[in-house]
């Protein structure tokens, strides 16, 4: 259980690194309470952002200046005409195994690497089967749907059963982090070896979080080809939503590691960065944050992730106890958000307003909640949810980096608040 006074303490230690980037740092007193925590870490972080345009004004889109020398932090970059050849060099926003080298291209956003990759994949194969788990994001299955044309949607359900055994035609697996969690431990207990490229989407875990690494030791095992695709303005950057930026790494094991036949993960990663060429994609230097990749930063990276999962698994339990008919899904294998349904249908005007209300209401009665449409955050994020499996509308609570009594106060108002409002929910 965190106190007040030690998440307090936490933040500021946050904040420092946060300006500490600055060449004018802020004079920011010791946060009081969560409100002046959240205001100072979106302040700080507009600072480095606007510092950081002063001061490379040489790096434009035309890269008419030879003197300049593009940074963001620890980070390096060089490119020509818009980008289009972006290199570069700083530190991972993961931890490979030993063994393991990777291919890094930086995108304007999480689902420009994904899209890039999917579309860099008919270049390599004229048809393949692309599988997805229960609980995949929905506008990844809108995407492959719309315009990835060449891949066949194969949408598993539990149990997966011999859902990755060979088929006539090449089979990738799409592996999302936002999966439900029994659909995503069951994969990693089945036998891969039938599968030709392994995409996943790490957005919704840490950077280092062990779940990655199980991930990376099992596709080492079937020896299949591995593509990471990541948003990074979720969980990178200390909960202030840096900047839209987004990654695909492609990782090389060992040459005898992947079986003839299998797509050529080093072919994919030109085609990719073709891709993101064409499409106008590249990642825009100032979104880079500067904070990132020291020991501090990892240390204070960990200590809020596991705060924000020790909170979602009591939410998880609190609500299935308070709300056992009102709970949609509890049990994503992120564990950053829960869903809530409503006893009358909803589409997504009604889940918006809904999540619009509650949040409206509840924040001001004290609570550190908004309506705002993602997660990872200092505060409680609520926002409309669809559930692609299901196609049913729900609200999720995205669960925050909050002292422990002060979450389990907020939880038990929303459980309140869900149930005293369902007469007007969905009208």
């Amino acid at each position: 259980m965190e106190t007040l006074a030690a998440y307090l303490e936490r933040k500021h230690q946050e904040l420092r690194l946060l300006n500490d980037c600055l060449r004018n740092r802020l004079d920011l007193a010791r946060p009081r309470s969560v409100d002046e925590v959240v205001r100072s870490k979106f302040q700080i972080t507009a600072a480095l952002r606007a510092e950081h345009e002063l001061h490379e004004w040489k790096a434009t889109e035309t890269a008419w200046s030879h003197t300049a020398y593009p940074a963001s932090g620890p980070f390096e970059f060089s490119y020509d005409y818009q980008r289009a050849d972006l290199r570069v060099r700083g530190p991972s926003f993961y931890e490979l195994e030993c063994g393991c080298t990777s291919t890094a291209i930086y995108t304007a956003s999480g689902m420009a690497a994904l899209s890039a990759v999917l579309l860099g994949t008919a270049q390599i194969v004229d048809k393949a089967d692309i599988i997805v788990l229960p609980g995949s994001y929905g506008e990844t299955l809108e995407l492959i749907r719309s315009f990835i044309s060449h891949l066949q949607l194969v949408d598993l359900k539990l149990p997966l059963g011999d859902g990755f055994a060979r088929a006539n035609s090449p089979r990738m697996l799409l592996l999302d982090s936002c999966s439900f969690a029994g659909a995503f431990e069951a994969a990693l207990r089945s036998d891969g070896s039938g599968l030709d490229l392994l995409v996943f989407d790490t957005t919704c875990f840490a950077g280092r979080s062990g779940r990655i690494r199980r991930v990376l030791r099992w596709a080492r095992r079937y020896g299949i080809p591995l593509v990471l695709v990541r948003s990074h303005n979720k969980l990178d950057s200390l909960g202030a939503e840096y900047g839209r930026l987004g990654s695909a790494v492609f990782v090389h094991g060992s040459e005898h590691e992947q079986r003839a036949g299998r797509l050529d993960c080093k072919g994919l990663a030109a085609e990719t960065r073709n891709a993101v060429r064409l499409l106008g994609g590249a990642a825009l230097p100032a979104h880079f944050p500067p904070f990132a990749g020291s020991v501090t930063y990892w240390a204070l990276t960990k200590r809020r992730v596991a705060a924000i999962l020790r909170n979602g698994r009591s939410t998880a339990r609190y609500f299935a106890a308070k709300l056992p008919a009102l709970s949609a899904e509890l049990h994503f294998t992120h564990g950053l958000y829960v869903t809530l349904r409503s006893r009358r249908s909803l589409d997504e005007a009604r889940a918006r307003q809904a999540a619009e209300d509650m949040s409206n209401e509840l924040h001001g009665e004290g609570f550190p909640i908004r309506h705002a449409g993602s997660f990872g955050f200092d505060f409680a994020a609520t926002e409309w949810f669809h559930d692609a499996t299901t196609d049913q509308y729900s609200v999720r609570v995205a669960v925050p980096d909050l002292p422990t009594e002060l979450w389990n106060n907020l939880a038990a108002a929303i459980a309140r608040w869900w149930t005293m409002h369902q007469a007007e929910v969905g009208r």
